[in-house]
C-alpha cells in the first residue's frame, strides 16, 4: 500500500475535498464521504473509490480493507493538514472521493420502493435511506430537484447505507407514478385526509410504493388524487404529524412485516 505525502495542497484531487457543495459534485457525478465509519462501509461496495484522505492510524488500522480495492491516491495527512485542505474543522481521520454508483431506470427497481416527492432536507434524505436499508426495502426513488442520496450530509446521515439501495431519479411525478402503475405498483401515499386508511388496518399487496411527501406541505391534492390509497399512521391527543423520517420508517416497517 503506497501512501502520498500532501506536498502541493492544490491539486486538482485534493480540491474536491475543499469544494464541497453538492452542485460540484453533481457535475462530476462523484460524492465525498466522511469519518472510518461511512468510509469502510463504501470500501466494501463495488463503487470506485478515486481517493482517500486520511491521517496514518487511519491507514495502520484498516490497511487490510483498503488493500482490497484498487485505489490510485491515498493521500496521507496530518489532522491538521486535513483541517487546512477541507477549510474547516475536522472531528474524525479519514475522507474518500468516489464515483456515484449508475442510476437505476423504474423497470430495475425491486418489488418495494420507498419514493421521495419535493423532500428539502439533506438529513432526510440520509435517515430515509438507511432505514430502508435497515428494513430491506432495496428501491430508492428520488426527484431530480431534492438533494441527491450521495450528498454529503446524506451518505453521512445514511452511514454510507444508502450504498445498499438502487437508487432512481425522476423528474416528473406524474409520468412517473403512471409507469409505475403500469409496472404492476399499488401507489400509496403517506397523508393525513379524512378519507385515509389507518396504518393498522392496511393490507400490503406484493409490489407496492410508499411516497412521502414535503417536510412541511405533506403531498399536494392533486398528487394523492392519482395515489391507489392514502395512509395515516394513528397518534393520539393532539400531535398531528411526525418527521417525514420517523413516520418512513414506521410504515416501512409495518409494511415489510
Amino acid at each position: 500500500m503506497k501512501l502520498i505525502s500532501i506536498e502541493n495542497f492544490n491539486i486538482l484531487e485534493l480540491e474536491i475535498y475543499h469544494t464541497m457543495r453538492d452542485n460540484n459534485f453533481n457535475k462530476l457525478n462523484s460524492f465525498v464521504a466522511d469519518s472510518p465509519k461511512v468510509v469502510n462501509v463504501l470500501l466494501k461496495t463495488d463503487l470506485e473509490i478515486k481517493s482517500i484522505l486520511a491521517t496514518k492510524e487511519y491507514y495502520d488500522e484498516f490497511e487490510e480493507l483498503i488493500k482490497t480495492k484498487n485505489i490510485s491516491n491515498l493521500y496521507l495527512a496530518t489532522k491538521k493538514q486535513m483541517q487546512s485542505i477541507v477549510g474547516h474543522k475536522v472531528h474524525h481521520n479519514c475522507m474518500a472521493h468516489g464515483i456515484r454508483p449508475k442510476e437505476f431506470s423504474l423497470d430495475e427497481l425491486d418489488d418495494n420502493i420507498l419514493m421521495l416527492d419535493a423532500i428539502t432536507s439533506t438529513e432526510n434524505i440520509g435517515s430515509i435511506a438507511r432505514s430502508a436499508a435497515a428494513l430491506g426495502v432495496n428501491s430508492y426513488l428520488v426527484p431530480s430537484n431534492a438533494p441527491h442520496p450521495y450528498a454529503r450530509r446524506a451518505l453521512r446521515v445514511s452511514m454510507g447505507h444508502v450504498s445498499k439501495l438502487k437508487i432512481s431519479i425522476y423528474d416528473n411525478i406524474f409520468r412517473t407514478i403512471a409507469k409505475l402503475k403500469q409496472n404492476g405498483y399499488k401507489i400509496f401515499a403517506a397523508e393525513i385526509t379524512q378519507n385515509s386508511t389507518m396504518l393498522k388496518n392496511l393490507n400490503t399487496p406484493t409490489k407496492w410504493v410508499l411516497l412521502m411527501g414535503h417536510e412541511g406541505k405533506g403531498l399536494r391534492k392533486e398528487i394523492l388524487d392519482i395515489c391507489d390509497e392514502v395512509v395515516t399512521i394513528e397518534m393520539v391527543g393532539d400531535v398531528r404529524s411526525l418527521n417525514v423520517a420517523i413516520a418512513s420508517s414506521i410504515i416501512m416497517y409495518q409494511f415489510k412485516n
